[in-house]
């Protein structure tokens, strides 16, 4: 499957011709063939292969199959300024990896360094394949012009990214990756460095706020107000957010920003999952300055249907979700405009959208917060979630190589 933007990345990306690869396998006997997804069946192949590689593994969460088919669907707006290919990895007509590899048009317009992107990976515990997967994309990357891979991306920096590094004992939280560990040896054999680390932070609720921190609270409480998503205006806070996180993260590592397509689309996935009262906006002398997005932890009613929705799951689905509450959230979407940053108003901000979301939360039984990802040298933000006794427990790398 090989989806090009409707606006072009590269004249030359139809022109691709992707030949397959073969690898021997003096292991097993037989060869390692990969093979470009353009088809339905082969389609199922890529999204269906983690189920064979993680069904021994007690804290894997198997992704909800419609919503992967989604992912990957032309439909999904990454795919309007991003060009993909696909490819599984088979041995003896059995699927034992898969990889994708995309040119993004808004990070190229951006840094201008000809990057290239490949995500999605999973392999079993065979170097051959590693280097056959990550060969072939590394070739695509290269076909068009690209003069360094960077990855893993599941597509882009505003999705899913990294690979876990640290912290294999814990399920992974919603939108959130798993890994095998023997993944990063592999990654350093096949040739890829360090990039950048994302950490991935957890917060047992209740908690007190420090006195240093009420101190900070009391100082700005008179230029400070926050409020919730409102239903009947939601598309219109929904592009307040929008704008904030643009702004907020505009100077961070990879920052490529959220289109209007791609925020629209977060957006129905938010008004069906999201309590308005897990979404928090403030604001400075009245104008919307940073905002708090909380979500429910997905991932405990997911285990509960495996995967499969249909044609009861969702009642399982429904009913977790609805009556009895995951006990565990992500924060995946925090923002404070950039003229706040390092300053008291700043520190402000944060504090209040975090207190003030802190009642709704544990009225619904949430027990701990994940907040995740976090730069490694975010150090003002790491600061903020350590004062608030949050501890690190996943770390999920980026690897870089010069192609």
């Amino acid at each position: 499957m090989k989806i090009t933007p409707r606006k072009q990345v590269k004249s030359n990306v139809m022109n691709f011709q992707n030949k397959t690869a073969m690898v021997q396998d003096r292991a097993s006997g037989g060869p390692v063939e990969i093979v470009k997804v353009e088809d339905r069946r082969r389609r199922d192949a890529f999204i269906l292969l983690p189920k064979a590689l993680y069904q021994d593994d007690p804290v894997w969460v198997p992704p909800l199959l419609f919503e992967r088919r989604m992912h990957l669907s032309p439909k999904n707006p990454y795919f309007l300024h991003a060009a993909c290919c696909f490819w599984v990895a088979f041995r003896d007509g059995r699927p034992v990896g898969r990889i994708s590899a995309q040119i993004d048009r808004l990070h190229l317009e951006r840094y201008q360094d000809d990057t290239g992107f490949w995500g999605m990976l999973e392999a079993e515990d065979d170097m051959e394949t590693f280097l056959a997967l990550l060969g072939t994309a590394e070739d695509w990357l290269r076909a068009q012009g690209m003069k360094k891979a960077l990855g893993p991306f599941n597509l882009s920096i505003n999705q899913e990214c990294g690979m876990l590094i640290e912290g294999f004992d814990t399920p992974p939280s919603v939108m959130m990756g798993h890994a095998r560990p023997y993944y990063s040896r592999c990654m350093a054999q096949c040739g890829y460095q360090k990039a950048k680390d994302l950490l991935a932070y957890v917060i047992d609720v209740p908690f007190e706020f420090s006195k240093a921190m009420r101190t900070v609270i009391h100082r700005t409480k008179g230029r400070i107000r926050t409020r919730t998503i409102r239903k009947r205006r939601f598309r219109e806070d929904l592009y307040t957010i929008y704008d904030i996180f643009n702004d907020a993260w505009s100077n961070n590592w990879g920052f490529v920003p959220f289109t209007r397509e791609e925020f629209e689309h977060l957006g129905k996935d938010l008004k069906l999952l999201v309590n308005e009262n897990f979404i928090r906006i403030a604001e400075v002398d009245g104008v919307p300055a940073a905002f708090m997005v909380v979500l429910p932890n997905l991932n405990e009613a997911i285990r509960a249907c495996k995967g499969r929705v249909w044609p009861f799951g969702w009642l399982k689905l429904l009913w977790r979700m609805k009556v009895t509450h995951p006990e565990t959230a992500r924060i995946p979407l925090m923002g404070i405009r950039r003229r706040y940053h390092d300053s008291l108003l700043g520190a402000g901000l944060a504090y209040r959208v975090i207190g003030d979301l802190l009642e709704p939360v544990v009225a619904h039984g949430v027990k701990s917060i994940e907040l995740s990802w976090i730069l490694e040298d975010n150090t003002g933000m790491r600061k903020i979630i350590e004062d608030i006794h949050g501890r690190a427990y996943k770390t999920y790398r980026i690897y870089s190589k010069h192609l």
